[in-house]
């Protein structure tokens, strides 16, 4: 199996890092899209080293992007069949990054957009061990009728989706919302109005917070 590399960023105060975030790109494209969010994210979370794999396959459409798998009209069994080849290789790179600087998923999150928050959400909630938490940007869940038989920890989650996107419509983010509940899931739900398939500030800034309180870690003054 390949093993993920990608760019990564952090701890803005040095040292030994104290809590992980990784990043999973969207379809179509990298580990370097999705890292330029760390250098807004870190100086409010100064012990966090951020990492943002490159998914395993070269991209179906964009030969200069990568894919966690081949994209079909989000066809439902599809969808869940592509999250569920892809999954190994996120745990991997969670394992393998989570050993390297002595963490553990108490002190990990998961941060993915659009095709990396159906990866997140997948991967995260079938661990056996609780991860600090879960942010979706963009996205939605994949295969939502089997959840209830698969999952295995609950961590909190928030979920983030502009009304206006034309690539995943927020519907999608409402649905999955509801189905992590019904789980026993700690869910918050923001819908930026005016926002297509994209992260806005104000998305940027409730991650942030559900991150700082993820972590436990002081509040910015």
């Amino acid at each position: 199996m390949t093993k993920l590399e990608g760019p990564s960023h952090g701890p803005h105060a040095g040292g030994k890092p104290g809590h992980l975030v990784v990043l999973l790109h969207g379809y179509g494209a990298d580990g370097d899209d999705l890292i330029g969010l760390a250098p807004v994210l870190a100086p409010v979370m100064p012990d966090v080293v951020f990492h943002a794999p490159n998914a395993p396959y070269p991209c179906d459409g964009n030969p200069m992007g990568r894919q966690w798998f081949g994209i079909s009209r989000l066809e439902p069994a599809l969808t869940l069949a592509g999250v569920r080849s892809a999954a190994p290789f996120v745990d991997a790179f969670l394992d393998d990054t989570m050993a390297r600087y002595g963490l553990d998923e108490s002190k990990t999150a998961l941060v993915g957009f659009s095709q990396g928050t159906m990866m997140a959400l997948h991967v995260g909630l079938r661990r056996p061990n609780r991860l600090a938490g879960i942010v979706g940007f963009s996205g939605m869940l994949a295969g939502p009728d089997i959840l209830k038989d698969e999952i295995r920890s609950r961590p909190p989650v928030l979920l983030a989706h502009g009304d206006s996107d034309e690539m995943l419509p927020h519907a999608l983010t409402e649905q999955a919302a509801e189905v992590l509940t019904q789980n026993g899931i700690a869910v918050g739900a923001h819908i930026a109005p005016g926002v297509g398939h994209g992260i806005d500030q104000t998305g940027l800034s409730h991650a942030a917070r559900f991150l700082i309180e993820a972590f436990n870690l002081p509040v910015p003054k």
